[in-house]
């Protein structure tokens, strides 16, 4: 029995040093993905930082210096002659560099162009890529606004080049992320727009203009217009409503391809509503300085039309909605429940730029 025993013992101990241990390997491991974890919630909420907001006159000498290939702001320099100087901006490169501007902040912001990202902590994030997306939207109407109506004299005249081809670039799919990379078609974007304002800013060249006239601005307005009106309703839909169907209110010959309800219940999807409301968060500042460029440049018209006041209301009505959130996540309360609301917060404040919009279109219309 006793050697019986010790045969037995022999082999357990045998069997203790032959069976390698692998549980340490864990320990490690966890403590890695546990340091990821926290890396990528750290860089998340940095990359969610909303930019601040920018100067227009710094922003715009800027881009001037850099196409003209100055190392400073573009501005008058007593006794020296060879180098380009403003003491007044010209014409539309307010916008134009604003534009430029607002593009360049999509790509170089704290964590770059975030939409397309397809690997964390990018792809974790959701309401940056909202943002970014309400910023591109007004990037793409004013660029096509440029190349449509400020770059040319009348309706038969030929288009831009360059806009044309900024214009191409920076309608690829937003979510694009490789051949070719939506952010470097941005940036190639960019490089066209400096072109057409290097161009606008020398007066030795003649192929590049911009029309500061009243039609002009209507027609941006009237993009803009449709866009916070659809925002406005978006945001709006956030708690659900009932409303009837107005497609063809005011003209009694009007007709619709298919039929349509008289009434219909409208309601964002729940995991929409914060994607909305940053959508037009980054929509409303991108507005914020566009407006504050369309002023500058279309000063004199707006003088003419006693219009600067009604514009300043529209760029104090939208910098309401940038005012910081005191909630770690967008709220969504029934409209006169006990939990705040956001959504509709910010849709009023969009309706009243809206409605202001169209009374400054009304405006410069009929003057």
């Amino acid at each position: 029995m006793a050697l019986f025993g010790k045969g037995s013992k022999r082999g357990a101990n045998r069997d203790v040093l032959e069976t390698p241990q692998y549980g340490w390997i864990w320990k490690p491991l966890i403590g890695l993905f546990v340091i990821y974890l926290l890396v990528c919630v750290g860089l998340g909420i940095y990359w969610s930082s909303e930019p601040d907001e920018f100067n227009i006159d710094q922003a715009t000498r800027t881009e001037l210096a850099r196409v003209h290939g100055l190392a400073a702001p573009v501005a008058k320099v007593e006794g020296e002659e060879s180098a380009p100087a403003f003491e007044t901006l010209p014409t539309g490169t307010a916008t134009v560099a604003t534009l430029m501007k607002l593009n360049d902040t999509l790509l170089h912001k704290p964590g770059g162009y975030l939409k397309n990202d397809v690997a964390p902590p990018g792809l974790m994030l959701d309401n940056m890529p909202n943002w970014e997306y309400g910023v591109l939207v007004q990037v793409r109407d004013m660029t096509r606004e440029l190349r449509k109506e400020f770059s040319r004299s009348q309706s038969q005249s030929s288009d831009d080049k360059a806009l044309g081809k900024a214009e191409s670039l920076l309608f690829i799919d937003a979510n694009a992320w490789m051949l070719p990379e939506a952010e470097h078609e941005y940036a190639d974007a960019n490089r066209e727009l400096g072109d057409y304002l290097k161009r606008l800013s020398d007066d030795t060249q003649n192929n590049g203009q911009f029309y500061a006239r009243a039609d002009n601005l209507v027609a941006w307005l009237s993009d803009v217009e449709n866009r916070l009106g659809s925002l406005s309703q978006r945001l709006s839909a956030s708690v659900g409503k009932s409303q009837l169907n107005l497609s063809l209110a005011g003209d009694k010959s009007a007709t619709s391809a298919k039929s349509t309800q008289t009434e219909e219940e409208i309601k964002t999807p729940w995991l929409e509503i914060d994607d909305v409301f940053y959508q037009a968060r980054g929509t409303s500042w991108a507005l914020i300085h566009l407006l504050k460029a369309v002023r500058h440049d279309f000063q004199g018209v707006l003088e003419d039309k006693n219009a600067l006041t009604s514009i300043d209301q529209i760029i104090r009505e939208l910098e309401a909605t940038q005012t910081d959130i005191g909630s770690p996540i967008i709220l969504n309360g029934s409209g006169f429940g006990f939990f705040a609301n956001h959504s509709l917060v910010m849709a009023n404040y969009v309706a009243r730029a809206n409605s202001a919009i169209s009374d400054l279109r009304s405006l410069l219309e009929k003057g």
